[in-house]
């Protein structure tokens, strides 16, 4: 598998001296990948750690990272003829899979950028061109959760809220124990801030929230918006490609972005977003103005200056490498679900804590309640914790610190989640499960925690390491 297998269809294998013949059809394997070929796609994991932490940066298999290098190799040996005559096909060919993926009705809809935080970034300063040339009034809104990642939020304030807009945070439940709580919090969320009678010109939702992980009802959401005269709906997903199944249109927003290198196997970084085709007049501009500026979106974010483009053009090599297992993606996200599961209900169990949510708004990423004798008091905490877990266990884990319970139940209560001591939950572990995890790396986490337990360690003492 290389990066010239990605061209065969292009048009461009043949050129400049290339040698290499793709008449032949390859034939299909007929077997599902191995255990063993998985464990020699990712055997450049570095040995001895329990990297249940897919969801940060993702996993690329050694057959996609060997296409990538082919490509680079390509546009080292002659740039010129790469540039002129292979980059613009190859990029339309990864956006014509993810056309495919996706459900979008055109491939015009789909460009191909660095990651979320670009997309968002084209998103936002649209919207912040529309405050200051008042086409928007000030004080006018963008929604966003509280939850939202923090580049998102970022964004807003470099964007929008410079620019004369406001923001409304709408605070949803965590832990969740169904959709109905969280679509019940957001329209309520919706309602209390639009009582100074401003325009919200952009709600930002997430599809799979990062931290705490849960996945959302999008859909509903999106219907909530335009019930609550949202002008515009922008999804970040950025962990929903290879985890959750996408149907741009039945989700119904006017955005959507992905990250193609955090759950669908390809290099970092690379991500799709979505524009609703009647969106793409509107003046959206990547934010790094090159000689293709000023061209349709998908033309502008293809080329912003020399720079490395192999992971755009590889998606075909990771969607190869998802159909040798059985059932292709949608076998790989089913068995991701049940696994991660699984292993959080077991951790669950052994230490006397809970999951954040139901299996049911979960993809590949639960959070699992840590026992509340580890003190885990402060997002410091929670951070040094994941770091001491690191070094001296070899487990790499995120952790989650839960200020207060959210829950509607649990604030009526004035309490939340406690554990099998009585303490209250304050820290959750969000656990990953990709195809390379067994279940050896949970069993590693589970026996770190109740050692540290068993030596009444609490977060307290890292200070004094």
């Amino acid at each position: 598998m290389n990066g010239g297998d990605d061209t065969r269809n292009l048009g461009a294998a043949h050129r400049n001296g290339n040698n290499h013949h793709h008449s032949a059809k390859r034939p299909k394997i007929s077997l599902p990948i191995s255990e063993s070929e998985i464990r020699e796609e990712f055997s450049h994991h570095e040995e001895g750690v329990a990297r249940i932490n897919n969801g940060s940066f993702g996993s690329c298999p050694a057959s996609v990272q060997s296409a990538q290098k082919n490509w680079q190799l390509r546009f080292l040996r002659q740039p010129d003829d790469f540039y002129h005559n292979t980059l613009s096909e190859g990029v339309l060919h990864s956006r014509t899979i993810i056309k495919g993926l996706i459900n979008a009705d055109d491939v015009e809809e789909i460009s191909l950028v660095d990651n979320a935080t670009t997309a968002a970034a084209i998103v936002l300063q649209q919207v912040g061109r529309g405050f200051a040339e008042s086409r928007f009034n000030p004080g006018d809104s963008v929604v966003m959760l509280h939850c939202a990642f923090q580049a998102v939020k970022k964004s807003i304030q470099a964007y929008v809220t410079r620019a004369g807009g406001s923001v409304v945070e709408v605070e949803l439940p965590f832990p969740v124990t169904s959709k109905e709580e969280v679509i019940d919090a957001f329209r309520l969320g919706l309602r209390r801030g639009k009582q100074d009678g401003k325009t919200y010109r952009l709600a930002i939702i997430d599809h799979i929230t990062s931290m705490p992980s849960v996945v959302l009802p999008v859909k509903d959401l999106v219907s909530i918006c335009r019930e609550e005269g949202v002008e515009r709906v922008f999804v970040d997903a950025a962990h929903a490609i290879g985890s959750v199944k996408i149907d741009v249109k039945e989700i119904g927003a006017e955005f959507y972005v992905s990250n193609l290198h955090k759950w669908f196997f390809c290099p970092p970084s690379v991500a799709f977003l979505y524009c609703k085709k009647f969106e793409l007049s509107k003046d959206m501009r990547h934010p790094v103005a090159s000689q293709e500026h000023g061209n349709d979106l998908p033309v502008g974010n293809a080329w912003t200056g020399t720079r490395d483009y192999s992971s755009q053009l590889v998606v075909h090599s990771a969607m190869e490498f998802v159909e040798r297992f059985e059932g292709g993606l949608e076998g790989i996200m089913a068995r991701n679900q049940r696994d991660v599961v699984e292993m959080g209900k077991m951790l669950a169990d052994s230490w006397g804590t809970n999951l954040g949510c139901p299996p049911e708004m979960c993809a590949s990423m639960v959070m699992v309640g840590l026992p509340s004798r580890l003190l885990i008091t402060s997002g410091d905490d929670a951070l040094r914790l994941r770091s001491y877990l690191r070094v001296n266990y070899g487990v790499e884990v995120p952790i989650h610190y839960q200020a207060q319970a959210q829950a509607q139940s649990q604030r009526e209560e004035g309490d939340g989640p406690r554990d099998k001591d009585g303490g209250r939950i304050t820290g959750y572990a969000r656990i990953s499960h990709q195809v390379y995890n067994v279940a050896d790396d949970y069993y590693k986490f589970r026996d770190a925690i109740n050692e540290l337990l068993k030596k009444e360690f609490t977060c307290r003492m890292i200070f004094t390491e």
